[in-house]
């Protein structure tokens, strides 16, 4: 039986691979249910020109087309760093029961992958920001809520 430490070091294995292929960073992750890895994601940024194709998100979608089934109920993420304030959010959307990750932010960091600039502007009110986030209030904005909630066949999420 595979160890936390196993799958961490086969994502450190295929980061470290993805750092010498083109169109990528140094980035993998795994997603792991019942002891057998059902995806493998690594960091495809620059080739698919997508600054939404990090790891975790690879892996995610891949994990989550082979169950057929948008949230990752008993299942594992293992990532060969600590997951950058994106992933973390859709982490959370996708609901697995743990995530372990090898290196750290700080550790990242060093290496130019910084994310610390996204924590702090989090915390900021919207017109703070780097990117300023403005809010226009107009009539009906609930108005796709109230149809969702009325919707007797949706599934909730």
């Amino acid at each position: 039986m595979k160890t936390h430490e196993d799958y961490l070091q086969r994502c450190l294995e295929l980061a470290a691979k993805q750092a010498l292929t083109p169109g990528g960073g140094p980035f993998a992750a795994l997603v792991v249910k019942d002891g057998e890895i059902i995806a493998e994601g690594c960091n495809q940024v620059t080739g698919s020109c997508d600054p939404s194709a990090h790891a975790e998100v690879v892996a995610i979608r891949a994990a989550c087309a082979r169950l057929k089934d948008f949230q990752l109920h008993d299942c594992v993420i293992y990532s060969s760093c600590e997951p950058c304030p994106m992933c973390l959010g859709v982490i959370f959307w996708a609901r697995p029961a743990a995530v372990y990750f090898a290196a750290n932010r700080e550790e990242a960091a060093q290496a130019g992958f910084d994310d610390s600039l996204i924590y702090q502007q989090i915390n900021l009110p919207g017109e703070q920001r780097r990117i300023p986030f403005r809010h226009l209030d107009l009539p009906g904005t609930t108005a796709p809520f109230l149809v969702w909630q009325a919707n007797l066949g949706r599934t909730d999420y």
